[in-house]
């Protein structure tokens, strides 16, 4: 019989269940449960990504739901708003699975940035370079990710503005710098994609949680399953 529930909170999760919250999932609720200093958060289950490919590669009904339930709970603890442009909440959507294959699925970072939340990041850091940074780097990577664009093409634009700037590495960009990235990375997308990168977080969280699933079955990922005999009756894809 399959479990109906698809999300858990970090302190609700059974830590000792490796085959459904996968090894990360796991991993935190045990953390958490033992009192150490955790960020909330929630874990998908990998019956979900499992349900995710019975689907046709859509997300089980009822998910989305789950997950906005728990991401109130979530608000709740930390004090944030996911999207409020004064108090922004963001997350991390990182894969898992029972055993280990490291680096081979996807993970994307700082979700909910937008130009708006952004303004809210700043407020809080007093650090504008900080703020755009991480920008750059979620629209680059969610752009890559969960939009199919061409991550070489992120890299010229990254590439132009260091010469143009006289810049030998990332870190020598100043914020104005890494604002025109962000802007010429948001054009890019829509000129690849033929639509506007997603602004709202909630379309954000829902497209990764689907992208990091359809990571499960990416070359990398598929390969390393093959190389060390690990069969989808004994680990499947989560995202936390």
């Amino acid at each position: 019989m399959k479990n109906s529930k698809y999300v858990y909170l970090f302190e609700e999760a059974d830590g000792s269940n490796k085959r459904l919250l996968g090894g990360k999932g796991a991993g935190l609720a045990e953390m958490t449960r033992m009192g150490l200093p955790v960020p909330p958060g929630f874990i998908v289950t990998t019956e979900a990504c499992t349900q995710y490919y019975e689907n046709k590669k859509k997300l089980p009904k009822g998910l989305m739901d789950e997950v906005r339930a728990n991401l109130k709970k979530v608000e709740e603890k930390t004090g944030k708003i996911f999207g409020s442009p004064h108090n922004p909440l963001f997350f991390s959507v990182r894969s898992g699975a029972a055993l280990s294959m490291p680096g081979m699925m996807d993970t994307i970072l700082n979700l909910g940035l937008n130009n708006e939340t952004i303004e809210g990041l700043i407020q809080i850091t007093s650090d504008g370079r900080f703020a755009y940074d991480a920008y750059r780097r979620f629209i680059q990577l969610f752009g890559k990710i969960a939009l199919g664009v061409d991550e070489q093409e992120f890299d010229q634009i990254l590439n132009q503005t260091k010469e143009k700037a006289k810049a030998v590495e990332d870190t020598d960009l100043d914020a104005d710098h890494l604002k025109d990235i962000c802007k010429q990375y948001l054009t890019l997308v829509k000129k690849s994609t033929g639509s506007p990168f997603p602004k709202d977080p909630m379309v954000q969280l829902e497209l990764a949680i689907g992208a990091v699933f359809k990571s499960w079955m990416g070359r990398r990922a598929v390969d390393y399953r093959r190389e060390f005999r690990i069969t989808p009756d004994m680990a499947n894809g989560t995202a936390v």
